[in-house]
């Protein structure tokens, strides 16, 4: 049974903002690719470096890939509680990134030791029993289903089309949810991820959803995620249960859907892979890893400090932040001197994090079935798929956490559809 939450404050007043800290926000980072940022950034200023966030509220970057290893394996130091930061005080309600750093009662990302171990176990187990074939064959279903709705035109755009509903319909059968409802919850993950304007509503009402369909699960359980979670040996309860299902569809849908949009970007743009699209092209998988290593969906994430500490060089005090840059880390030259050579068949990154709160181990794995089926069976049914526009001329979405394509036009020669319609 769940225990009551610790009572955790605020360690100490807010620490000074070091005269050297460097603007972790502006057109430059909604604009321009974040890997060459951070190499710039690590560069001139190291492994680890004050930054300021958004309304100049101070933080450190961590940007080596050793520092990064040493900060989420170590819980103890570098903490997931966020009612441990110094500088609440200086926080306004609306504060752009409230949604990746505020508080929240309940939910399994804030929670630290024994408690997070129950509940991730209670994931691993309900995660572990997906059977990964009748997945692929669902995820083939329902590529050859969206790719039928617009093959007979000459082009697409696939984030919207394909790529963001792939994984939420693949999910909504993973978690028992109806497909009438897949879309919807899709929408409501990616603006809770973006942290904007309405990011609070849509968690607000994906949180409803989940309710929803416990209520939904507890009157006829299924062979089906939620199900599995109600009767684990763990007994959640029912605000875990919710909280639980939330971050399990927000980790698997716009990750997932991010991974198979860059890794189309990448297929169509780069010649190792697109010249040859037709047979002796480097394999999907390829691809996939080398987007993981290159342009992780997964940007920055946070940990707050314990206790007086030293991090690279740096004096980190306790309950300061400290933002883990899992796409900086990736490509720091001391563990990839050859960009290239350290990711073929190099699984080392962090693009999944790592530690306690990383992702549970079926995940990546669940999610690497959905991404490859997906940029698979697009290139098979369009063969001569091809960017509608430069590849220059691609806008990301502007958001600290996730590198992710806003829209991917393509052009191609009109198909007849497989199913009917």
């Amino acid at each position: 049974m769940t225990e009551p939450e610790p009572t955790i404050r605020p360690l100490g007043p807010p620490s000074p903002i070091p005269p050297d800290s460097v603007p972790l926000y502006g057109p430059r980072y909604d604009k321009e690719n974040p890997a060459r940022l951070y190499g710039e950034l690590r560069n001139r200023h190291g492994a680890v470096l004050p930054v300021l966030l958004e309304g100049d509220v101070p933080a450190w970057l961590t940007l080596g890939y050793r520092e990064v290893h040493q900060v989420l394996s170590d819980s103890t130091l570098f903490a997931r509680d966020s009612r441990r930061w110094n500088q609440w005080e200086n926080i306004p309600p609306d504060w752009p990134l409230m949604a990746l750093v505020g508080y929240q009662p309940g939910s399994i990302l804030f929670s630290e030791g024994a408690a997070h171990q129950r509940r991730a176990q209670a994931m691993t187990d309900a995660m572990e029993q997906v059977d990964r074939f009748e997945l692929r064959a669902r995820c083939e279903r329902v590529a050859d289903e969206l790719i039928d709705e617009f093959c007979g035109s000459d082009g697409a755009e696939l984030m919207v089309q394909y790529a963001n509903r792939i994984p939420a319909l693949a999910l909504a059968e993973m978690f028992g949810l109806p497909d009438s409802e897949a879309w919807s919850i899709a929408e409501d993950v990616m603006a809770v991820l973006d942290g904007g304007e309405g990011a609070l509503e849509a968690y607000q009402r994906f949180a409803g959803a989940m309710g929803r369909l416990l209520e939904a699960k507890r009157a006829e359980p299924g062979p089906d995620v939620a199900s599995r979670m109600l009767h684990h040996p763990a007994e959640l309860t029912a605000e875990e249960l919710t909280q639980d299902l939330l971050i399990m569809m927000i980790a698997g849908q716009d990750p997932t859907a991010n991974w198979i949009g860059n890794t189309l970007r990448l297929m169509l743009i780069d010649d190792r892979f697109s010249l040859t699209l037709a047979g002796g092209r480097r394999s999907v998988g390829q691809a996939m890893n080398e987007v993981l290593w290159e342009e992780s969906p997964a940007q920055n994430t946070f940990r707050w400090a314990t206790r007086d500490t030293r991090l690279g060089g740096r004096h980190i005090r306790a309950g300061d932040a400290v933002v883990i840059c899992l796409a900086g880390a990736n490509s720091d030259p001391l563990v990839r001197a050859v960009p290239d050579a350290g990711s073929r068949g190099n699984h080392a990154h962090f693009s999944f994090g790592h530690g306690d709160h990383g992702c549970p181990f079926p995940a990546p794995e669940l999610g690497e079935v959905i991404a490859e089926t997906a940029v698979e069976v697009l290139l098979d049914r369009l063969p001569d798929v091809r960017l509608a526009v430069p590849p220059n001329e691609l806008e990301w979405r502007p958001a600290f956490r996730v590198r992710a394509l806003n829209a991917l036009p393509v052009k191609f020669s009109p198909a007849p559809a497989r199913t009917p319609m």
